[in-house]
């Protein structure tokens, strides 16, 4: 009697499951990089070197911080490539590519823009997350995070994590677990704190993971294996088989709800992670996606290599 119960709920599913368009879309004058999304505020990072400032509720661009640009070795001024953004109450962090593609970091409050790592360091920082007022974490492409105090200006630590080349990071909602993969198609969660390598997950990619999605004790993979990973706490991991490279993966904030970009045609599949019932898709995106972000367990906003950030109210 379960099993049948079980099949008329997938057929039901099937059924009913459905394409939904965007809500509202949001116009970047560059490439979208990163966004953060903070109360009412929208903040995006491009390669035209600006984050640009939207209003949620009026769709419409409030403000623009511009970072200094660069002069290229043909003595050319380009803009300086942003490509990662954290932000923490009113202060926005930002990396960007400097000259021989190092990077700079810089911190935006009151609306004063500092550097406080320049690209003189020579470090390749893939990522920048805040872990409170004073620290943040870098975490580069050799696969090293480190803890560096912004006020005494100094490194907590130094960590080498991984022989293979890092693909993603990002840190849990409370700021106590930096998640990582790799190239390997291992996922490691290491402590925040400490640097040390908590649990590592490698079963259900057999190739380079894209990106990690993290919430409530759920890790979901992108892989380039074109499979969805999932690992959940006191259960069996499993992964679901895609037809197309799974290039970005994200999560709800209760960990109930998956998503992941699912074909050429650039669409966001919704599944459930508990049951692995498959939802409505999302469609909008023209580009290859890069990054999905619920702000609760209804809304979502997304990102493609263009110009555009997509949102969509679920209800």
């Amino acid at each position: 009697m379960n099993k049948l119960y079980a099949l008329i709920f997938l057929l039901f599913g099937a059924i009913y499951a459905k394409n939904i368009n965007p809500t509202s879309r949001f116009v970047s004058v560059g490439f979208v990089n990163d966004f953060v999304v903070n109360n009412n505020n929208l903040y995006v990072g491009n390669d035209m070197g600006t984050v640009d400032i939207f209003n949620i509720k009026t769709k419409k661009m409030i403000n623009q911080i511009s970072l200094p640009p660069l002069t290229s070795s043909m003595n050319k001024i380009i803009p300086a490539d942003i490509l990662s953004l954290d932000y923490l109450n009113g202060k926005l962090l930002i990396l960007s590519v400097g000259n021989d593609s190092y990077r700079n970091i810089w911190i935006y409050k009151n609306h004063t823009l500092k550097q406080i790592i320049n690209e003189d360091k020579k470090l390749t920082i893939k990522k920048v997350h805040f872990i409170n007022n004073e620290q943040i974490l870098l975490s580069t492409l050799g696969s090293d995070i480190m803890l560096y105090d912004t006020s005494e200006k100094y490194l907590l630590y130094n960590s080498h994590i991984s022989y293979s080349a890092m693909s993603d990071v990002m840190l849990s909602e409370d700021k106590k677990k930096i998640i990582v993969a790799d190239e390997s198609g291992a996922v490691k969660i290491i402590d925040a704190k400490t640097s040390i390598i908590d649990e590592v997950h490698s079963s259900q990619n057999v190739d380079n993971i894209f990106k990690v999605a993290y919430a409530n004790d759920i890790i979901i993979t992108a892989g380039q294996d074109r499979r969805v990973g999932v690992y959940q706490k006191d259960q069996d991991p499993y992964y679901i088989k895609s037809d197309f490279l799974v290039f970005c993966v994200g999560i709800s904030p209760s960990g109930n709800i998956g998503v992941y970009s699912s074909g050429e045609e650039n669409a966001l599949q919704l599944f459930n992670t508990k049951t692995k019932n498959m939802y409505n898709r999302l469609i909008g995106h023209k580009k290859v996606i890069n990054k999905i972000k619920f702000i609760n367990e209804k809304e979502i906003f997304s990102s493609s290599r263009d110009k555009y950030i997509l949102y969509w109210n679920l209800n």
